[in-house]
């Protein structure tokens, strides 16, 4: 248990019978009349919906210890996920629905941390962009614009995605993996 005085972005929350809620934003708030109050912004852990809700001050909230673990991508199973821990080398499974869209950018190797409760993974968080090498795209018609300036690009994940039209097969580049949107080319 904690009290809404002591909410920090990041802390987890369990609230509605259970349900956990990442604070996402906090602002404590004290007006001239009446008492004090704490405003947030609550994101649930796992289907991402984003709420406002507001607390009295020093009212008392159950918060969930939630273990985030630096894990790498080892390798996929079937339609599951396998992550190694990195500290412990114990290998945990991910279900499709809790790696989410983050699966669209996953490859041997990467680091990723994995989220945990109560010994069962909750989601996967990706850093904010990661380099991937474009496995076929066609190549760009000089002076086509009609499209925008942009092609479809298969990376090698199998995720596809709108690239500008200079860019060719083989070529790495970075990718927003909140977005799913090309960022730029790495420089070799």
């Amino acid at each position: 248990m904690a009290s809404t005085n002591d909410l920090k972005n990041g802390m987890v929350l369990k609230l509605d019978g259970g349900q956990l809620w990442s604070v996402v934003e906090f602002q404590h708030v004290k007006p001239g009349k009446g008492p004090a109050f704490v405003r947030t912004k609550l994101k649930h852990v796992l289907s991402g919906k984003v709420v406002d809700k507001t607390f009295n001050a020093g009212v008392k909230v159950e918060t969930a210890s939630v273990d985030k673990r630096g894990m790498q991508f080892s390798y996929k199973d079937g339609a599951d996920f396998v992550f190694m821990d990195t500290e412990t080398y114990d290998q945990i499974i991910v279900t499709p629905e809790v790696a989410g869209d983050t699966a669209r950018f996953l490859l041997e190797g990467f680091e990723a941390v994995v989220a945990m409760y109560e010994g069962s993974p909750l989601y996967v968080e990706l850093p904010a962009s990661v380099e991937l090498v474009i496995d076929y795209t066609e190549p760009g018609v000089q002076g086509d614009r009609s499209t925008g300036g942009s092609k479809p690009a298969k990376l090698e994940t199998g995720y596809e995605i709108a690239v500008p039209l200079f860019i060719t097969t083989g070529e790495k580049i970075k990718v927003d993996t909140r977005s799913g949107e090309y960022l730029g080319r790495v420089n070799k």
